[in-house]
């Protein structure tokens, strides 16, 4: 039996929507990153996954649908932030009510919001380098990709983030004294 034009794009839509569905998690996770609250990180995600639907047509299949994806999460991000929606709301009450880690250890979980607290005593720029290379293990391509910017300036920015970092964690250590707890 050979493939029509029909089911050859109805077989595209299924692979799309299946790998689609396959990056939610990582989709998840840079948009808690980004806006640093479970519920706007989710609204981030599904407006991300309804825009990508969308737009599935414009979609190059053999190309990373991740990072294409990743970029789309990123502009909405940007563009809600720019027009000052409810995300500057959280952002500013994030510190007196941080999100709850999951189903880990207490050690775990005290480490995690050290973690994000220090990484958000850097630059956004650097922020969301080091989160794209870092935790969501893109390569440098995808996360330049993602930012706009060359591969070049993306290996910078996350090299300054990885020295930003060092400087806050140590300014940290030296706060704590030598046992690493305030008295």
């Amino acid at each position: 039996m050979t493939r029509t034009p029909h089911s050859t794009h109805v077989a595209t839509r299924r692979t799309f929507r299946t790998e689609l569905l396959a990056i939610i998690p990582a989709l998840r996770g840079f948009a808690r990153f980004l806006a640093r609250d479970s519920a706007i990180a989710d609204d981030l995600v599904q407006d991300t996954i309804v825009r990508a639907l969308d737009k599935a047509e414009s979609f190059t299949p053999g190309t990373n649908l991740r990072a294409w994806c990743f970029a789309i999460l990123r502009n909405l991000f940007l563009e809600q932030h720019r027009q000052g929606c409810r995300e500057r709301i959280a952002l500013e009450d994030y510190g007196h009510h941080p999100a709850s880690t999951s189903e880990s250890s207490p050690h775990a979980q005290t480490e995690m919001q050290e973690l994000e607290s220090l990484l958000w005593q850097i630059s956004p720029l650097l922020r969301e380098a080091l989160v794209l290379v870092g935790a969501q293990e893109l390569t440098y391509a995808e996360a330049a990709d993602i930012c706009g910017v060359e591969v070049g300036t993306m290996k910078a920015r996350v090299s300054r983030a990885r020295a930003a970092l060092k400087k806050v964690m140590a300014t940290q250590d030296r706060k704590n004294g030598p046992e690493g707890a305030q008295t």
